[in-house]
């Protein structure tokens, strides 16, 4: 129907929803091409406009790629953000396999910035474990983490590459994570960075600091990550 509506709901979202119904299937995969708009129009049974208006809210939405000249593609997905959950569980809202390889797994004592951040006394042990994260087998991030060797000693590398230290420390020790506090800035990736992000040396990360706190409002965990700006989108909503 090309007065835009069909059976209630606005046509452009139920051209939106079979295209996301696709994606979600698998039927479609990022670099995958999507019907131009005079396609959908004709096959929906709806105006330009409403075709246009369906894809550029997907583009919005990170799930499309509009490339001048080319045509439309579905775009690498994207991690949001919006809420402190674990790496897991954001991959999980985007449908994607979560995994993680550890990197390395230390206990050092001259972190001064980062004992100061976790309201620690310099000198005082901290676990620094530095963990590779991948959606679906390919790389999203490259995340350094520290916390207190002596609140957790019995955190292993075994341990941390079994499951979510998230969830590690709510069922093995009782903390809950609550709310964040982040810095985030750009930078470029050196040579190791580039090697396991897998990108070109030089490539723009999205680098963020967080000190994460329980529910009683102590400094847990400090991350240190490095995102690829292709994988990610920060969102922030500013009030007057």
């Amino acid at each position: 129907m090309r007065n835009g509506r069909q059976n209630g709901t606005p046509a452009y979202k139920k051209i939106q929803a079979t295209i996301l119904k696709r994606v979600d299937s698998g039927r479609l995969k990022p670099g995958d091409a999507v019907e131009s708009e005079r396609e959908l129009a004709k096959i929906h049974g709806v105006s330009l406009m409403t075709a246009r208006h369906a894809l550029s809210a997907l583009e919005q939405d990170g799930v499309v790629q509009r490339r001048r000249g080319a045509g439309t593609f579905i775009a690498p997905p994207k991690i949001h953000f919006n809420k402190l959950m674990g790496f897991n569980e954001l991959l999980a809202g985007r449908n994607l396999a979560a995994s993680s390889k550890v990197l390395s797994f230390n206990v050092v004592t001259n972190e001064r910035e980062v004992a100061a951040r976790l309201a620690l006394v310099h000198g005082t042990p901290l676990n620094e474990v530095g963990r590779l994260r991948l959606g679906a087998d390919e790389p999203f991030a490259l995340e350094t983490c520290y916390f207190s060797a002596e609140q957790f000693p019995d955190l292993t590398r075994t341990t941390l590459a079994r499951g979510s230290l998230f969830a590690i420390l709510e069922h093995d020790y009782g903390i809950q994570l609550a709310y964040a506090d982040e810095e985030v800035d750009a930078t470029a990736a050196d040579a190791e960075t580039a090697h396991l992000l897998q990108v070109p040396r030089s490539h723009p990360l999205l680098r963020m600091r967080q000190v994460l706190y329980s529910t009683k409002g102590k400094a847990t965990v400090y991350v240190l990550g490095l995102y690829r700006s292709d994988r990610y989108n920060l969102l922030i909503r500013r009030f007057r």
